[in-house]
């Protein structure tokens, strides 16, 4: 009973009403998803928060609900970013902890719905071929969140200086 009861609530805190919640995220980040692609589009498909923020495997889910549950629901309760201002004031510190989240994890969010060996490269455009070319990338060592972590959420301000974004780390 309690391992059920368990992993009901696990999966419950993976659904998009869940991590809305609270009005941090509702008022934040959830505003700029709504504008993009990943929300809305001509397929219907969405990706909600848990499709890139929570790894599929148990085991990666559950040390990073840990993780959540440690590192980042006391920030919550002491209002580390419950204005507006304080979360521009954080942006790029809590940007820059998921990019490389997902760099290290060779991007697997992305990957469980875009697999590079199914694009048809031939529908993209030059620089997107070129880019997206499985031999090139796996020579380059480089994952999605190289050169698409923006694509959900605004950039936060100073994100061009991180040296994983600027050829120096990535």
């Amino acid at each position: 009973i309690f391992w059920g009861g368990f992993n009901t609530a696990l999966e419950f805190s993976n659904r998009e009403v869940f991590c809305i919640s609270c009005h941090e995220m509702r008022d934040n980040v959830y505003q700029e998803y709504k504008k993009t692609i990943h929300y809305s589009n001509r397929t219907g498909v969405r990706a909600i928060c848990s499709d890139c923020h929570v790894p599929k495997d148990w085991t990666k889910k559950f040390f990073r609900k840990l993780r959540a549950t440690t590192k980042e629901l006391p920030h919550w309760i002491l209002g580390t970013i419950d204005t507006r201002e304080k979360f521009l004031a954080k942006r790029l510190e809590l940007a820059t902890h998921e990019w490389k989240r997902m760099k290290a994890a060779d991007s697997i969010e992305c990957r469980n719905c875009h697999e590079l060996e199914h694009m048809d490269l031939s529908k993209q455009g030059r620089t997107a071929r070129r880019r997206h070319d499985p031999e090139r990338v796996r020579k380059r060592g480089e994952t999605c969140i190289d050169c698409h972590q923006g694509i959900a959420h605004e950039l936060p301000e100073g994100w061009e200086d991180i040296p994983l974004w600027n050829g120096e780390g990535g």
